[in-house]
């Protein structure tokens, strides 16, 4: 019988919750955190792209550094105190993926990703064969096609507060219903009074300095919205984001990077480009390590991937903002780039797992829908699969 405090891999291999406790207290720790260490994970090792079963806890690091060059001090362990093994995974600089310079295309970021880092190239190679060979239809898009302006505007789109770049809308969410219970309520409950516009709160709120009531124009200004002319929606609700150095990251509480911007039904719609409707959403108890996952964004248009963790904690640097510790996130193989962030994440079928908000040339980021749902109280679909 499994305890409460350990989680299923998808071969059926169990890893305990303590080397999640040793983990924060010896590499992770705010006075002396381990050199590179950027995050962790329970996952699974990888072998030739695929996942192999064996339970490990995963290390994140920003570069792998031969362990000659390394004090005893900064040297991963090979297993941890209750025996769970470790495997070292070089992530590289973890960003929040808010707009910026156009990139590479997604094969052509992937090209460079495995010349970046000459000590990852044999993982990285492993961690992104699963998003081509399953044919992500990189390059059947023209990269433009998600910036333009849209009304009815559907989710994948270029969108923004007037004070940022661009992001991506994620979903068009609406308000638990009046008497509902925290499960879905059901169909036939009639149309919700009030909708919204979901993404990232970096990207609808500017890492919570815009006001409420702000406009969110769409597409994003970074590629040439304008308000009012561009206005789909002004800023609702938000969760806080807590940065450090303002608060000290064994402090920080973040969960999910979110908000919601009020908008009219005519002016955008829950169609997902490319991909539909999300036909229903997936607690993060079944989430798992393996799954195969697509999204679409703003920059790179529609990917696929593969789950790498789904209980990691990471640092994400938000630049003039600072870092924020994430507790209880998603890693994929990399599927986005700056400007995905706001992204749904669901899988292969339609189902809504995550919202993409941060990620390197390796990896994504993407938070639990169930905790975006419960945390901003909407949402996304009527159906639990």
């Amino acid at each position: 019988m499994s305890r409460p405090d350990m989680m299923r891999g998808p071969t059926g291999g169990q890893v305990s919750d303590s080397s999640r406790r040793q983990a924060l207290a010896d590499f992770m720790h705010p006075q002396a955190p381990m050199a590179n260490v950027v995050g962790f994970g329970h996952g699974v090792k990888w072998t030739g792209g695929q996942p192999t079963g064996e339970p490990v806890l995963l290390v994140f690091v920003n570069q792998k550094v031969p362990e000659s060059m390394l004090p005893e001090r900064d040297v991963v362990p090979r297993q941890m105190d209750d025996g769970t093994p470790t495997d070292v995974v070089a992530v590289g600089h973890v960003f929040a993926q808010r707009g910026q310079q156009p990139r590479r295309t997604r094969i052509e970021q992937d090209d460079f990703a495995y010349r970046a880092d000459g000590s990852a190239r044999e993982q990285l190679a492993q961690f992104s064969q699963p998003m081509l060979q399953e044919g992500s239809g990189v390059g059947l898009f023209e990269p433009q096609l998600l910036r333009r302006r849209m009304r009815p505007c559907p989710s994948g789109f270029s969108v923004g507060n007037v004070r940022v770049t661009a992001g991506t809308l994620g979903s068009v969410v609406y308000d638990f219903l009046p008497g509902a219970s925290t499960d879905p309520p059901g169909p036939g409950l009639g149309t919700p009074a009030k909708l919204y516009v979901l993404s990232s709160n970096h990207v609808l709120a500017d890492s919570n300095q815009a006001p409420a009531g702000s406009a969110i124009v769409q597409p994003g200004t970074f590629d040439g919205g304008q308000d009012p002319a561009d206005r789909i929606g002004t800023l609702d609700r938000f969760i806080t984001l807590q940065f450090a150095p303002q608060i000290p990251v064994e402090r920080h509480h973040n969960i999910v990077d979110a908000a919601l911007g009020a908008v009219e039904f005519q002016d955008a719609t829950r169609d997902q480009y490319f991909s539909g409707v999300p036909r229903a959403w997936r607690r993060k108890a079944n989430v798992a390590v393996g799954d195969l996952v697509r999204k679409t964004g703003r920059t790179t248009n529609v990917t696929f991937g593969r789950i790498i963790s789904v209980d990691a904690t990471i640092d994400v640097n938000y630049g003039a903002a600072g870092i924020a510790r994430f507790k209880d996130q998603i890693l994929t193989t990399s599927i986005s780039a700056g400007g995905d962030s706001g992204s749904l994440v669901t899988s292969q079928d339609g189902v809504a797992l995550g919202l993409l908000f941060a990620g390197s040339q390796v990896i994504t980021v993407a938070n639990h829908i169930e905790n975006v749902r419960t945390l901003l109280r909407v949402e996304i679909a009527e159906q639990l699969a």
